[in-house]
């Protein structure tokens, strides 16, 4: 069997996860902060919008923006000599645009939900609101914000349409597991496409007992404060 795929999707995934693990929580952090409804709901709309397109049309979005001919990708060729299209970074792109809803909405859920007595007694303190969010909003929050990674990470690893159309299906290059289980089917070889389907299935399977553990963390304080008011 040809692990090749294995490894490219465990880069692509993971360098992807920590793509939209930054740029999901800065986007949370930025959407849940405006003031104006109409503002949140129009860039939340932009934000989660990838996550209701098919992957294809998501794809093909990259592929016009990043394409070798236009705007971005030619500025990245001219300039720095870096083809974006049909390469590795292309899986990356792919799978970071198809997972970021996923990273931001959990984000802005756990953020929401941070207790806005914490913030008002860390503004008495005189804090500034980056070391409000890292101190007190971040911390409060990181399991919901954790369980964001852990979705987008194994959405990231089961990206296909997207993939497809800006990085191709390139043999030892860009070919994740999903275009691997395809490559397989189509070439009639249905034991390695079972191999193929089984590790994915494995993976899956840990992610989702990881987001189990995740939301038993978010949940035990809750439970926790409730008990102690009790005993008073």
């Amino acid at each position: 069997m040809d692990t090749s795929p294995i490894l490219i999707s465990m880069r692509t995934a993971s360098a992807a996860m920590v793509v939209t693990f930054f740029l999901g929580l800065l986007l949370a952090k930025l959407v849940a902060g405006l003031r104006r409804k109409e503002w949140r709901m129009i860039l939340d709309g932009i934000l989660t919008l990838p996550l209701v397109l098919p992957p294809t049309v998501a794809g093909f979005f990259l592929l016009y923006i990043f394409g070798v001919r236009r705007p971005v990708g030619k500025f990245f060729l001219d300039f720095f000599s870096v083809r974006i299209a049909f390469s590795w970074s292309a899986t990356v792109l792919a799978a970071a645009a198809v997972s970021l809803p996923l990273m931001y909405r959990s984000a802005r859920g756990a953020l929401e939900q941070v207790d806005p007595d914490l913030i008002y007694a860390a503004r008495t303190l005189g804090l500034s609101e980056w070391r409000i969010f890292w101190r007190v909003s971040f911390p409060t929050a990181l399991p919901g914000i954790a369980s964001g990674a852990v979705l987008a990470f194994a959405r990231g690893l089961g990206e296909f349409g997207a993939t497809a159309m800006i990085a191709g299906n390139i043999a030892g290059k860009t070919r994740t597991l999903p275009l691997a289980i395809y490559s397989a089917v189509s070439a009639g070889d249905m034991d390695e496409a079972y191999r193929y389907v089984l590790i994915i299935v494995i993976f899956s399977f840990l992610v989702v007992v990881l987001m189990n553990y995740l939301s038993s963390l978010e949940t035990r304080p809750r439970r926790a404060g409730r008990t102690g008011g009790g005993g008073h």
